[in-house]
């Protein structure tokens, strides 16, 4: 019979929640070699590639993903075991909501400085758009989110203001006279809202050349060089740059984020507040009010 190692298992879900081998190896307090070691043995006992290459980074293939679906489920019954075994009560999760702009560059340092302080606790992570995850927290499905100013939910404790930049692909060209080609999210969504309002008020002419429900379908459609989009300026990445001044695009204003609670008295949801306030270099509100 097939069997999985806790400790691989663990090192999976880690590089699915961080992007990438090196900062699942932070998380986890391996070294890089030890992981991508953990990694071979997994696939060797799983019998079929968990990883492939794309461009300059690795994602999960088709098998991966359903492996790190029944991973989450074997690693927590391993700590419901465990804590029975030991008369423990196993800890309420604290539930993490965020948008993807942060859950790209951002997560993996915020889980990495919390855990260290809080090694027994138990994480359930949503990434998604502002509106899906603030619905969830009024749902009471959330316990801490970082969203958009712009919509509803929850009480605001910190605030941060982010640059928002025009980004292009690597070799993004855009002949003179054409419209603008534009890869935005589905409304509603800020960067969308102020990239087509600062375009018509300059008097530039554009079009969609994209649009999706999630930043995957933005970011593919920017690193094809087939469109411009703004978005803030953590969101760079790989085959990805700053627009620069030869396409004359115009300035785009901030956008407003912030990090909210559903419960403000709840300690440990505040904790993990409080490390993203420090690791995101927000700025405490003296008292919460409702956003």
């Amino acid at each position: 019979m097939i069997s999985f190692d806790p400790d691989h298992l663990q090192t999976l879900v880690a590089f699915a929640e961080t992007g990438s081998l090196s900062q699942a190896a932070r998380v986890i307090g391996r070294t890089a070699s030890a992981v991508t070691t953990q990694m071979q043995l997994l696939e060797q006992r799983a019998g079929t590639p968990l990883l492939a290459v794309a461009g300059r980074k690795r994602v999960l293939t088709p098998a991966g993903e359903t492996l790190l679906r029944h991973a989450r489920l074997i690693l927590a019954a391993h700590s419901e075991a465990m804590a029975d075994l030991a008369g423990r009560t196993i800890a309420e999760p604290i539930r993490l909501g965020l948008t993807e702009d942060f859950a790209e560059n951002e997560l993996h340092r915020i889980l990495a400085i919390f855990a260290a302080d809080h090694p027994q606790s138990r994480l359930d992570l949503r990434v998604g758009r502002s509106t899906e995850i603030l619905t969830a927290m009024r749902d009471g499905q959330l316990d801490v989110v970082l969203a958009s100013r712009n919509f509803d939910g929850g009480r605001e404790i910190a605030t941060l203001t982010e640059p928002l930049r025009w980004f292009v692909g690597a070799d993004f060209r855009l002949p003179r006279g054409e419209d603008v080609p534009l890869a935005l999210l589905d409304a509603p969504c800020t960067s969308r809202s102020s990239a087509l309002k600062v375009l018509e008020t300059s008097g530039h002419r554009f079009r969609i050349a994209a649009s999706s429900p999630s930043l995957a379908g933005v970011r593919a459609s920017v690193r094809a060089n087939l469109a411009v989009t703004a978005r803030v300026a953590r969101w760079s990445g790989p085959d990805i740059r700053f627009a620069g001044p030869e396409l004359d695009l115009p300035p785009l204003p901030p956008a407003s984020y912030s990090i909210r609670l559903r419960d403000p008295d709840l300690k440990p949801a505040r904790q993990l507040a409080d490390v993203m306030i420090n690791c995101l270099a927000a700025e405490p509100l003296l008292q919460g009010s409702v956003a």
